[in-house]
């Protein structure tokens, strides 16, 4: 994106507190619209009418369409930023069995996405045809990706594959597709449709079964914390 393209989609934050309180009332219509409409209801009358503000609340802002645009979807994603905080909450997960961890990981992360999915699919399915959207989309999933594997990191020695790292991150790509499948085209797009509970409890079940099967656990009776304790027995971990 050249300087002018950049310049375009800045977005002159209000200095006064009733100005940032009309903005904030923007933002939020933004959002909410993209969750009802998707980015084809999207428009600044839209925005207007749903903010309960004249358009030269927005135009003092920014002076396009997209750049608006822009600034709503940062102000949903930030939403999202702010959930995933729990993933690097260590304390939170202290004293978990491996298999409780990953499945724990995993429903957060899962939640996440489920709990702004009708704001998430709207911007993903916007993604394929906004390059900005795209590039900002992939930074963010990335940064997620790192939360994940990091609360992941306590398990590492008990993963067989032989690369751990690369194992979790190759897991975060299979359950972070399978959700962006869900949120953008709905429950049954690829296959029989499960309720949100279900689907969570799937994605967990598959992360621990990649993660964590060993050839010695492999049969009935034989739990994920069995192999832990008996590591920890031959000063394993």
């Amino acid at each position: 994106m050249d300087p002018s393209e950049t310049a375009a989609l800045d977005v002159r934050p209000p200095k006064q507190r009733r100005s940032r309180q009309a903005w904030r009332r923007v933002l939020d219509a933004g959002v909410a619209i993209l969750e009802e409409g998707g980015y084809e209801a999207f428009t600044i009358a839209a925005v207007c009418e749903k903010a309960g503000v004249a358009p030269p609340a927005i135009y003092a802002r920014t002076s396009t369409k997209d750049a608006l645009f822009l600034a709503v979807y940062e102000h949903g994603i930030a939403r999202m930023r702010e959930d995933q905080l729990v993933l690097a909450d260590a304390a939170r997960w202290a004293g978990l069995a491996p298999d409780q961890l990953v499945r724990a990981a995993v429903a957060e992360m899962t939640g996440i996405s489920l709990r702004h999915a009708r704001f998430l699919g709207a911007v993903v399915l916007i993604s394929a045809a906004h390059p900005e959207v795209r590039r900002r989309g992939s930074v963010y999933s990335t940064e997620l990706g790192e939360r994940f594997v990091a609360m992941l990191r306590p398990v590492y020695r008990l993963i067989t594959h032989p690369d751990p790292e690369g194992a979790v991150r190759a897991c975060f790509g299979t359950l972070f597709a399978a959700q962006i499948i869900r949120v953008a085209y709905g429950p049954g797009f690829a296959t029989p449709p499960v309720d949100d509970d279900t689907f969570t409890a799937d994605l967990g079940e598959t992360a621990v079964r990649y993660l964590l099967t060993r050839p010695d656990a492999a049969h009935p009776g034989y739990s994920h914390q069995d192999v832990w304790d008996q590591r920890k027995r031959l000063g394993d971990l």
